[in-house]
């Protein structure tokens, strides 16, 4: 990317020829934010239609120029350029910016320069699965806490929008992180960060398994109080021991057991914590009851361990981690329970799009039948169906990929029954539930899990969710 200059917050931005790329929420949100503080501003973006026509008259009313069609030349003068976070670091227009010698950053990037000297410090989250629940659960315990605070970042708030607004305008901030944003964010320096889990994903973008890990572990360059990592995950931790953090930040672990020193775990179903006490090697603090955890699934409990760690290196109260995991409710789609039929548990968890998401669901109970399958991104199932195998009453697999599913089911669970739906068409899923319905049992549980993304059906992981909750809601008015 070349050298970095950082700029501070009283730089001016007046004269610099800006490139921002993407028309996407994170690069329209950048290129306003950045015309507005006196840079001239350009969008390139390689799409031509007619809502990219619509977003570009737009940005054009507000003085901001945008090149459609074309999103690998470089405009002459550019001094900077600013990625929307899918832009892959092999793209043209970036070996051209290389070529010129102009720096290329995220919106994160800019977010955190645009920082003023008093500005709210920053709680950073970062994880294969899980990041956008535990940020969520985190800024439900800082506002328990009476801080003014926000869920900002990848979770759908762009961060630059909220910084604009001043340095008196929040406490803190509760940031997701995606390892696109981390990797163009160099000079990211957060009070505590936390990486919650790592597996394959995404590697077509980083190109490998150690350039994805080392894209995450950005998160703990530089922080101040606490590196949060997984105790079940080595890699976190060795993520830990290779940043370069401010003098006195501490490792702090979470885990599902019994947590050791400068830990937060489990002891007979009560979330403790063994690192924000005094005198941590006799002393744990109660912070919540499992049940204070919605769901109360392992990879949730998790989750909340993480969020707590982080609030708790802020200095918040036992009292506020128990209320803020008690006020939290999660999004839709994420192990959410719809209905019991016939004494059987239906649970939507569309979001589980990869095999580690599927993984932790499947772990959550005990008699499953699991509803798999769509595009698998280059996935292998062969663990996550030999881990899950004793649990499961049968599968049922839809989607471009299920076959893939169904080989793996072949090796690992040959005495399993499958039915394998050759269907995408509207009425696809309801038939799913109703052969999940037949081999189900009372007391199992129809587990949606898919491990793959939907788009080969659907528009998005909601709108699949959204169909399973409705074919459920009708299996339930034909057994009345």
């Amino acid at each position: 990317m070349g050298s970095q200059e950082v700029t501070t917050p009283q730089d001016t931005w007046d004269g610099k020829n800006i490139t921002v790329a993407g028309l996407g929420v994170s690069g329209v949100s950048a290129a306003r934010a950045l015309a507005g503080l006196g840079a001239s501003v350009t969008v390139v973006d390689g799409g031509d239609s007619p809502a990219h026509h619509e977003k570009a008259a737009l940005l054009r009313e507000a003085g901001i120029a945008v090149q459609l069609g074309d999103s690998t030349t470089l405009p002459e003068g550019t001094d900077l350029v600013v990625t929307s976070p899918g832009w892959k670091p092999s793209s043209p227009l970036f070996a051209e910016a290389a070529a010129a010698g102009v720096d290329v950053v995220g919106d994160v990037e800019i977010a955190w320069r645009l920082r003023g000297p008093d500005a709210a410090p920053w709680l950073a989250i970062t994880g294969t699965n899980g990041k956008t629940t535990t940020t969520q659960m985190l800024a439900s315990i800082l506002e328990a806490a009476g801080l003014r605070t926000a869920a900002v970042g990848n979770i759908g708030t762009p961060i630059i929008d909220v910084v604009l607004q001043g340095d008196d305008a929040y406490d803190v901030f509760a940031v997701e992180l995606s390892s696109y944003q981390l990797h163009w964010a160099p000079s990211l320096r957060a009070h505590s960060g936390a990486v919650l889990n790592l597996a394959p994903d995404h590697l077509d973008w980083h190109g490998s398994m150690e350039a994805y890990a080392a894209d995450k572990g950005r998160i703990y360059e530089g922080n101040q109080v606490a590196c949060v990592y997984n105790v079940a995950d080595r890699t976190t931790e060795n993520l830990v021991r290779e940043a370069d953090v401010e003098e006195g930040c501490r490792a702090i672990g979470f885990t599902l057991g019994t947590p050791g020193p400068s830990e937060l775990g489990v002891v007979d179903g009560i979330l403790v914590d063994r690192a924000f006490v005094d005198d941590r090697q006799k002393n744990a603090q109660e912070l919540a009851e499992i049940s204070d955890v919605n769901p109360p699934a392992p990879h949730n409990i998790a989750n909340a361990l993480a969020a707590a760690a982080l609030a708790r290196a802020f200095g918040v109260e036992p009292a506020a981690v128990r209320d803020g995991l008690r006020n939290f409710t999660p999004d839709a789609h994420r192990i959410a329970h719809v209905a019991d039929v016939d004494e059987v548990a239906y649970i939507d968890d569309s979001k589980a799009t990869n095999t580690h998401a599927a993984q932790a669901s499947l772990a959550s109970y005990e008699s499953i039948v699991w509803i798999a399958g769509g595009l698998a991104k280059g996935a292998t199932f062969d663990e996550l169906v030999a881990g899950a195998a004793k649990r499961l009453r049968g599968a049922v697999l839809i989607g471009a990929d299920r076959g893939l599913i169904r080989e793996a089911l072949e090796r690992h669970a040959p005495e399993v029954p499958v039915v394998d739906l050759d269907r995408t068409d509207t009425g696809a899923m309801s038939a799913a539930v109703q052969e999940a319905a037949r081999l189900a049992r009372p007391g199992d549980t129809v587990l949606m899990a898919p491990a793959c993304a939907s788009m080969d059906m659907f528009t998005n992981y909601n709108k699949r969710g959204e169909a399973f909750a409705e074919a459920v809601r009708e299996l339930g008015a034909t057994s009345v």
